[in-house]
């Protein structure tokens, strides 16, 4: 009997438009939540008296817990064995929370305390929206799905710093922490209303049915997709947390100028981001593989990230801000094609947990780089070294990605 032809949809449905536009608002508000401590650095230090090895400390706080409970599979096993929309709702409550009572806080501990929280909320979050998009979306609609969310979540820290530096200008860190916690909570009303129901996503799926965390680690892809995904955090996270106090302190910004320019790099990467997700997926479309698709858009993104290295350097302010919203551009090319080869290559029963151990060893570059930066600027006094080692290892992710990890396609877990 001769095989039928594939159809596919050329648009997204209205339900899949609904429920993506959701995740999107989540992924931003998610890295709105963790980014604003950047925004409001300097202020901080300033009232809590810490050097910038304790302000390291602070920035990395976040990711200790967000690291250790997808890098030890709880949020994958949460999101993969429960209901994933549940988990995610759950999630939400406790991130938004965390930052509503940091603007209550008056000690390093207390800050750092609410970091942790923060951090074990949005730990459910990549797993969570691994699992809806691949069990909700086809392969040829994953990149643009992805690349939207990611998109999000650049203009997260994007609008955080411009809105929170603005802001904070004006009332305060403190009231700015408030307000962005509490208002939050309103994502959740349509969410619970609005969120997918039926076989597409199970209340409770059989644990018969989800590959071991043995099974993955068995994969090479798995490694070095860990392994990348830690070199390029690195970058992102060194940006993240250190690009608003490297602007105001070496730049000599004002708060109101480190709010224009750091923005402009966050929306950078989620501008070229969507259009680099929208791309990969028309091509893969059209016949093109997704091992030649998603590496060529990795290999060259990451590349050309690397030219963040000279922006210390170079005492220009244009000249180093045009480098810098170019590498940020580059970076965007990888970052929209990330979670999509990670989904192709675990599928709809391991995505959850494949995605979870995989971002929690990548994100224990959020340790890392805030933590090595502070360290760095303290004893160094300047950027440069801080720059140079971010370059560095945003390469190296881009071998990692480009050759070590194999063909793009989902693994045979029967055969496991």
């Amino acid at each position: 009997m001769p095989s039928q032809p594939v159809i596919r949809r050329a648009a997204l449905s209205a339900v899949e438009w609904r429920v993506l536009l959701l995740l999107v608002i989540s992924g931003f508000l998610n890295y709105f939540d963790r980014s604003n401590l950047s925004a409001g650095a300097t202020d901080i230090q300033r009232e809590l008296h810490l050097s910038s090895y304790q302000l390291g400390v602070l920035l990395s706080a976040f990711f200790r817990t967000y690291a250790a409970f997808q890098l030890f599979a709880i949020s994958g096993w949460l999101v993969d064995r429960f209901n994933v929309c549940w988990i995610l709702a759950a999630g939400f409550f406790l991130w938004s929370a965390a930052t509503a009572i940091t603007g209550a806080a008056h000690t390093f501990a207390m800050v750092f305390a609410l970091r942790l929280l923060l951090g074990m909320g949005e730990s459910i979050a990549y797993p969570a929206y691994s699992r809806i998009l691949a069990n909700n979306f086809p392969e040829h609609h994953r990149g643009f799905a992805n690349a939207i969310i990611d998109a999000g979540t650049k203009l997260g820290p994007a609008l955080g710093t411009l809105l929170g530096g603005l802001l904070m200008a004006i009332y305060g860190w403190r009231a700015f922490f408030l307000v962005l916690g509490f208002s939050s909570l309103l994502w959740l009303a349509p969410w619970l209303l609005w969120m997918p129901r039926g076989k597409g996503v199970a209340a409770r799926q059989d644990p018969a049915g989800i590959p071991s965390a043995w099974a993955i680690l068995c994969q090479r892809s798995a490694w070095f997709s860990a392994l990348g995904l830690f070199c390029t955090n690195y970058f992102w996270y060194f940006l993240l947390t250190w690009l608003p106090p490297y602007l105001e302190t070496e730049r000599h910004f004002s708060k109101q100028k480190m709010a224009w320019f750091g923005s402009a790099a966050y929306f950078a990467v989620a501008l070229s981001g969507v259009t680099a997700g929208w791309v990969s997926d028309r091509l893969i479309a059209r016949g093109g593989t997704p091992t030649r698709v998603r590496k060529t858009f990795a290999g060259i993104g990451l590349l050309f990230s690397t030219l963040i290295l000279p922006v210390s350097a170079i005492d220009n302010d244009r000249i180093a801000m045009v480098l810098l919203m170019t590498a940020c551009l580059s970076y965007g090319l990888f970052s929209s094609n990330l979670f999509a080869i990670t989904q192709t290559l675990a599928g709809p029963r391991a995505s959850g947990k494949w995605t979870g151990m995989q971002n929690g060893f990548g994100n224990l570059a959020g340790v890392a780089a805030p933590w090595l930066t502070g360290f760095i600027v303290q004893q160094t006094g300047r950027f440069y070294l801080a720059f140079l080692v971010a370059a560095g290892i945003a390469l190296l992710g881009g071998v990692c990605f480009v050759v070590g990890i194999g063909p793009i396609r989902q693994v045979e877990w029967q055969k496991q």
